[in-house]
């Protein structure tokens, strides 16, 4: 191979719960492939070297590592735990040849995998379960099982099940194999004979792996019809078939922190893995020859700018090539944190390319078009407010590379409340790209609570003769206006209308005292946006001197001020609809974290496409959903999210308006 030239890899994303030690794992199969010196244990574990991930205390970014094992080399993408950034996830999942779900032996958390195994399910992406933490369980492994078969639509698959002695479990029994295992702490499991008193349940638990399997597979099923036992090269085989084709769960346990079970993952990795070109069909469904590549992260590094981890899923690339008229201008492989130049790479490598303008996380680059990988809904949102107002150019960048480096952030400039919000997927999020801001990329900001965007309207109409007039020395200022102020149907907005006759105002002096009216909506009685209002300008004076815009613009501005207040104003909140999701048996405090918020159920249905989950549709007011997405959170163990949209206007009455109203107030003041 020439020096220079990659190998193509085979790529596995480890994904999972917070805490489910997914680093651990990886760090420890590093170590035990002898691809670094150091060893993850309880008090140790490196994983994401962010500032942000040392400052928060957990991985918050893609984490890139690669090894050799048996002559394959292996790139593991560790992605962040944290609902937070499932982001992340989302889009370097699609990259990889198959994912390993790492989650902790507890029934309660296994609900938490839910929308992670729908992501993996719904894009075809072959994926199978490791059960970490093993030795510290008292849980029975097949009331896991069950657990998992309510969570995945795929057959769950138990390959493993465990050795006890003295209520500890010190190792376990290869259900394909029919042989068991001791664990040895930081080694490779050693053979030992099978229990006798375990005999008749390790073989129902295999019966009841190949009943599972013989679905799939004809004379698998004709075996055990005839009561033949199949072989155990023949159960392997039919357990890389349909891992490979992405039928079935497999689902193998250990402890990444003592080291049991990686060696019989990593051979279970070697041998029932899809090959490269499944994920490459999965991304290039037409097999189109033309050089392609797909995004799955984008970074910003000191010194070296904008940088594009992909994946080749079609043809070869090198230095200097052209796809797309796009040219690759430098290429280099992922070696640790850092990156080592390369001068081409094949199909299935993933390598980084820098100044990749235009091709965002989750497209493709050349080849067929495909759609970017689904960006998360925005659910929490903070007002980012700039320390010194000189670095106003400058926090527009770091903001459009914060975007860049995690689309599932997006900034929304409120016209109503002047504020610049920053919308995510959470409080801990928010807190990363406060961290980023400030700290990557040398922007110091304040976060703060979003403003809500409250407006005023009218009951009742008034006519409203005003006369401004001004004499200092020289030029005075004279406008004088009669209008007429009506209420509007909801949603209908502003009108002016012009009704002057006779030339009363000249029409040069029209427009102002249509400019000086919209002024004065921009905070009415309330101090806050009138809506739904119209007014017509009917009459008025004007003097031959002393007239000018500023004045009738003042005098337009005037009779507004005067008009309003009699015109019994009212305070208008705005209201959401959202349509929130959770598992089924967590509804009920779906629906009372709703009502309590002064939401308004409209009804519910189950969720369609995801089994056992229900969808709660609401009206909810705006300023209540604030941290809906927390409350949310707790009560279903990270499961529940929603999506919103703007629907109406609703007035409020009584102590609430007279609280917002003060807040309002002392705000201005």
């Amino acid at each position: 191979m020439a020096k220079g030239t990659l190998t193509s890899p085979r790529v596995v994303a480890l994904v999972g719960p917070y805490s489910s030690g997914k680093t651990t794992l990886l760090e420890n199969i590093l170590f035990h492939t002898k691809t670094t010196r150091r060893r993850a244990n309880a008090e140790r574990v490196f994983g994401d070297d962010s500032i942000e991930a040392k400052t928060l205390g957990m991985g918050v970014d893609l984490n890139v590592a690669s090894a050799d094992y048996l002559g394959d080399r292996y790139i593991f993408l560790d992605c962040p735990g944290s609902v937070e950034f499932s982001q992340e996830t989302r889009a370097a999942v699609q990259g990889a040849d198959m994912a390993v779900v790492v989650v902790e032996p507890e029934p309660k958390k296994i609900q938490a995998l839910s929308p992670l195994l729908r992501d993996l399910e719904a894009a075809g992406i072959p994926h199978m379960l490791f059960i970490n933490k093993i030795d510290r369980s008292e849980v029975h492994i097949r009331d896991l099982a069950e657990a998992l078969d309510r969570v995945s639509a795929l057959p769950t698959v138990l390959r493993h099940v465990p050795l006890r002695e003295a209520g500890h479990i010190t190792g376990f029994v290869d259900l394909a194999a029919k042989r068991a295992y001791h664990y040895e702490v930081g080694g490779q499991s050693t053979l030992v004979d099978m229990p006798e008193s375990l005999t008749e349940q390790v073989s129902d638990d295999r019966f009841q792996m190949m009943e599972r399997l013989a679905d799939f597979h004809d004379e698998l099923m004709e075996e055990l019809l005839e009561d033949v036992d199949p072989s155990s090269s023949e159960i392997f085989q039919d357990l890389a078939d349909d891992m490979k084709s992405g039928r079935i769960m497999p689902v193998m346990m250990g402890c990444a922190i003592q080291s049991f079970g990686l060696h019989r993952l990593l051979k279970a990795l070697r041998h029932e893995m899809p090959e490269t070109q499944r994920a490459c069909e999965r991304l290039n469904p037409s097999a189109s020859d033309e050089t392609s590549i797909y995004v799955l992260k984008t970074r910003h590094l000191p010194h070296m700018g904008k940088i594009s981890i992909g994946r080749i899923i079609a043809g070869q690339i090198s230095d200097g090539s052209d796809i797309a008229g796009t040219k690759i201008s430098g290429l280099f492989e992922i070696k640790g944190t850092g990156l080592q130049k390369a001068t081409r790479a094949n199909v299935g490598d993933i390598v980084a390319i820098p100044r990749l303008e235009g091709v965002p996380t989750g497209a493709i680059l050349g080849g067929i078009e495909a759609p970017c990988v689904s960006c998360c809904q925005p659910v929490y949102a903070m007002a980012v407010e700039i320390h010194d107002r000189r670095d106003e150019a400058k926090l527009s960048e770091a903001l459009q590379k914060l975007m860049e480096e995690d689309p599932s952030y997006s900034l929304v400039h409120c016209a109503d409340t002047g504020q610049f919000q920053l919308w995510g997927q959470g409080e801990i999020h928010m807190r990363a790209a406060k961290i980023r801001l400030s700290d990557k990329y040398g922007v110091k900001v304040d976060f703060h609570e979003t403003r809500v965007p409250y407006k005023e309207t009218i009951r009742r109409g008034k006519t409203q003769h005003t006369r401004y007039k001004k004499q200092s020395g020289g030029h005075g200022q004279f406008g004088d206006v009669v209008i007429d102020v009506q209420p509007l149907p909801n949603g209908s907005g502003f009108e002016f209308t012009d009704k002057v006759t006779g030339g009363a105002i000249p029409k040069q002096y029209i427009g102002s005292v249509e400019a000086g009216v919209k002024d004065y909506l921009r905070a009415g009685p309330f101090g806050f946006p009138v809506v739904d209002v119209a007014v017509t300008l009917q009459d008025g004076k004007h003097h031959a001197v002393d007239s000018s815009d500023m004045a009738f613009k003042t005098a337009g501005r005037k009779a507004m001020a005067e008009a309003l207040p009699d015109c019994e104003p009212v305070l208008l909140e705005p209201i959401e609809q959202i349509h929130v999701m959770a598992p089924s048996s967590y509804i009920a405090k779906v629906n009372s974290i709703i009502s309590s918020r002064r939401g308004q159920i409209l009804g519910y249905d189950a969720r369609e496409g995801w089994p056992g989950w229900d969808q709660v549709d609401a009206q909810m007011p705006a300023s209540e959903m604030r941290d809906l997405i927390i409350e949310l959170r707790s009560a279903t163990q990270g499961t529940g999210t929603f999506s919103h949209e703007f629907d109406h206007l609703t007035e409020i009455d009584g102590r609430l308006k007279n609280q917002i109203i003060n807040g309002q107030t002392e705000a201005h003041q």
